[in-house]
Formats: structure tokens, C-alpha cells, sequence
């Protein structure tokens, strides 16, 4: 009885799905009032859905970044006043999960700059934490109504180039305070030698992103039913692309700064000439 009820259980399982996918397939699209290319210019540009922010008219993604550090700010700040004097030896689930995120970023931060890495360690946490929950707001679906009076799913701040130029070049500025404090006037040359680095990781971050956008609103665009297949889409593209741009751009930060922050010497200025 009970292998006859999983095959019967797995033909029904197989059937819904085969019928879902013929029917995401072959029914026709809705009526659509602009074109793909139009879509998908507005996903990147923002420049039909402006929304009203502190008196001024601005991109979307301008709003979802003050919501996200806003967040961001409020939990931090309850943890430090009511989680933390609770920690106790033997860590419960919430302890053991913190302590495993700041443990990460500090051992990235001391495996690639071993002699200056406090400082490091706490940027690389909040740029990490950062980009991860700033990557996968999107997938909360928060609305916001528009200058023109329609309600809009708020983007992913890092969605918008603007921010990933400007985590991009706040990461430049860390890892060019990392080589003066360890060497002065020489760090700000160490570091200015990789002048094209503050471009390759803001188009990295940003180019990363705009892939899983724009494939997740051509999947929306030319489905017949956009649902099931769209939305597993949208998280799996969101979600790996969270885990792996936070990965890269902290993990770029910290070999960087471990580079310009490491103390040159005479003596070894003379070996590497010999």
C-alpha cells in the first residue's frame, strides 16, 4: 500500500507540473503597453518612475537604500543594547549565527592583511552585510508610489550604478587609508598604482546585478502566466548573486588592503632590487 500511494502521489506531483508548465508556455501574454526594450531601460535608468523622497524627485533605488540602512542601523543598534550583555558562554542559535558572520569577515580580514586588520574586519561586515541584504531587498516586493500616482516594487539600491560607484570607490578609500597608515605619503602611491580598481569593482557589482534584473524582467516580460517560473528565477538569480558579490568585493577589499598596508623598508626595497 504504501509504494502503491508514492507512485500514485508522484504521478500527481508530475502531472501538476507538466500541466503548469504547458499552461505558462502556450497561453498568450497579457496586453502589454510598452515595449521589452522600454521595460527593461526602465529597470536600469529609472526615468518614467521617479518617486518623491525628502522634497526632491528621485530613483527608487534612492528610497530602497535609506530603508536598508535604516534597518540595518535599528537592528544593530538593539543587538548592542539587548542581545549582546545576554551572550553567554555556550552560545544559543541567534549568538551562535553572529558570531559566525563576524567571525567570517574577521578571519577573511586577518587571512589577507595579517598586520592591520581591525579596522578591516569591521568595514568588511558592513560592506558584506550591505551589499547581501541590499541585493535580496528586492525580493521583499516593498511599494512605492510613484510621482505619477503608480505603486512600484522599490529596486535594489546597488540596482542603480550610482551606488555601485560609490561602494566601489568607499572601498578604494579603505584600502588607500590601510596604506597610509602603514606607510604615509608611499601609501597613497602603493594604492594609486591600481587606479583602475575603484571602476573594475563598482562595474563589477553593478554589472553582476543588472544581468540577474534584466533576465529576471525578460522572464516576466515573455511568459504567458508570470508566475512559478518568473518568481524562482527572480530568487535564485537574486540570492546567487548576493552570496557571490559579497564574497568578491570584500574579498577584493581585503587582499588590497593587505597589499598597501604591508610596511616597506629599506632592507627589503634592497632585496627586491637584488
Amino acid at each position: 500500500m504504501d509504494s502503491k500511494r508514492k507512485k500514485r502521489f508522484l504521478i500527481m506531483w508530475v502531472s501538476l507540473l507538466v500541466l503548469l508548465l504547458i499552461l505558462i508556455f502556450l497561453m498568450p501574454s497579457a496586453h502589454k503597453t510598452e515595449t521589452i526594450q522600454e521595460a527593461m531601460k526602465d529597470a536600469v535608468l529609472h526615468e518614467d518612475n521617479k518617486v518623491a523622497f525628502l522634497g526632491m524627485e528621485v530613483n527608487p533605488s534612492i528610497a530602497s537604500d535609506w530603508v536598508i540602512v535604516g534597518v540595518l542601523l535599528i537592528f544593530a543598534l538593539a543587538v548592542r543594547i539587548f542581545a549582546i550583555p545576554r551572550f553567554k558562554e555556550v552560545p544559543g542559535k541567534f549568538q551562535l549565527l553572529l558570531e559566525t558572520l563576524v567571525g567570517f569577515f574577521t578571519d577573511l580580514a586577518k587571512g589577507n592583511s595579517p598586520h592591520r586588520n581591525q579596522f578591516l574586519g569591521g568595514y568588511l561586515l558592513f560592506a558584506g552585510v550591505y551589499i547581501f541584504f541590499g541585493t535580496t531587498f528586492e525580493l521583499f516586493g516593498i511599494q512605492w508610489i510613484t510621482t505619477q500616482g503608480y505603486s512600484i516594487s522599490l529596486p535594489a539600491p546597488l540596482s542603480d550604478i550610482n551606488a555601485a560607484i560609490a561602494l566601489g570607490f568607499l572601498s578604494y578609500g579603505i584600502i588607500m587609508s590601510g596604506g597610509i597608515a602603514s606607510n604615509g605619503i608611499k601609501g597613497i602611491g602603493l594604492t594609486l598604482k591600481d587606479f583602475s580598481l575603484p571602476i573594475s569593482m563598482s562595474f563589477r557589482l553593478f554589472g553582476a546585478l543588472l544581468s540577474g534584473l534584466l533576465v529576471t524582467e525578460l522572464v516576466y516580460f515573455t511568459m504567458g502566466l508570470s508566475f512559478v517560473l518568473p518568481v524562482v528565477v527572480g530568487i535564485l538569480f537574486t540570492l546567487l548573486h548576493a552570496i557571490i558579490q559579497t564574497y568578491v568585493l570584500t574579498m577584493l577589499t581585503s587582499v588590497f588592503y593587505g597589499e598597501v598596508s604591508e610596511k616597506t623598508t629599506k632592507k627589503e626595497k634592497e632585496v627586491t632590487a637584488s
